[in-house]
């Protein structure tokens, strides 16, 4: 074991803690997502069941910052325009100029929490020399294990990347996380799985309560709010589990962020007019409940229309 890790939150965090403890006493975080790509979508690579034919809402990339004060998390380094090439995704930004953008430096950040190693959740960790990465003993294992000899489940990593990480863990920049750990007060990670076997998400304290970064835990609103899976997955089960975890890890429903839902840039504002399509800040009420409502053509198979509606 890692001896850098943070200590386990006993029991798991619960909704009634909201507003109570060292939460309360602690500052709030401002939290940022930065959109760097872009890729059109069909409703079939966004939910199982869906029309293979019947176009979809686009899917949108992002990464996360969390600051408060001096202290500074990134959240995923996303991935460079090599990357997107060789993926055919549409390459807006460098994650780097994002984070430049709202005056922090990649080279001098110490601290990246990996939701998971997909190549969009993880490239460009190069970028940050100083940092030390949160990862989840569960995913490491699982991106070097036996399901990496099957495609459906190695085709979202980059296997230099992995490499790569496994040489970081031998020169001590890895801390592990094995389930729910507090990183500093008001700021959480905690093991959700269903996508990967070892997807964290990371809950943060803000001036409106508990919110939840939930990454690929769901991708868009409407998987969550409507109980349609996306394909990529590797336990369908723990996926949906883990949307009543978010549930319960956040202030109210409408505080869970996901991964990819571009009706993000609609809902929450840019810290200035500058930053107009490229950031927004998290730590606000959202304009309307339901992202998925706002989502366009992000719409689940005619099946998921009979599940619960948040």
């Amino acid at each position: 074991m890692q001896a850098g890790r943070n200590r386990k939150v006993a029991g798991g965090t619960k909704r009634s803690a909201t507003g109570t403890g060292l939460a309360a006493e602690s500052a709030p975080f401002e939290v940022y997502a930065i959109r760097y790509a872009t890729v059109a979508r069909r409703g079939a690579e966004n939910f199982i069941g869906s029309d293979p034919h019947e176009t979809a809402e686009r899917m949108d990339y992002f990464v996360w910052l969390a600051r408060r004060g001096t202290e500074t998390y990134v959240i995923d380094t996303g991935f460079n325009e090599a990357a997107a090439r060789r993926r055919k995704r549409e390459f807006l930004r460098s994650p780097v100029e994002g984070l430049e953008a709202l005056g922090v430096s990649a080279s001098t950040v110490q601290d990246v929490i990996l939701t998971h190693l997909h190549y969009d959740h993880v490239g460009n960790f190069d970028l940050f020399p100083s940092a030390r990465f949160h990862l989840q003993d569960r995913e490491l294992a699982y991106a070097t294990g036996r399901h990496m000899a099957t495609k459906f489940f190695s085709a979202a990593y980059e296997v230099d990347e992995v490499a790569s990480m496994v040489r970081h863990v031998y020169a001590g920049r890895v801390h592990f996380h094995e389930g729910d750990a507090e990183l500093a007060p008001g700021l959480t990670v905690h093991l959700i799985g269903g996508h990967t076997l070892g997807l964290q998400v990371v809950r943060l304290w803000t001036r409106i309560g508990w919110l939840v970064l939930a990454s690929d835990a769901s991708h868009y609103s409407a998987n969550r709010e409507l109980e349609s899976p996306f394909p990529v997955v590797a336990d369908v089960t723990a996926m949906v589990e883990g949307w009543r975890r978010l549930e319960e890890l956040a202030s109210h429903p409408r505080f869970i962020v996901p991964g990819h839902d571009p009706a993000l840039m609609r809902q929450y504002r840019a810290p200035t007019a500058s930053l107009e399509g490229i950031v927004v800040r998290l730590d606000a009420e959202p304009e309307v409940d339901s992202l998925a409502s706002a989502a366009g053509g992000s719409r689940p198979p005619a099946h998921a229309a009979s599940g619960r509606a948040r």
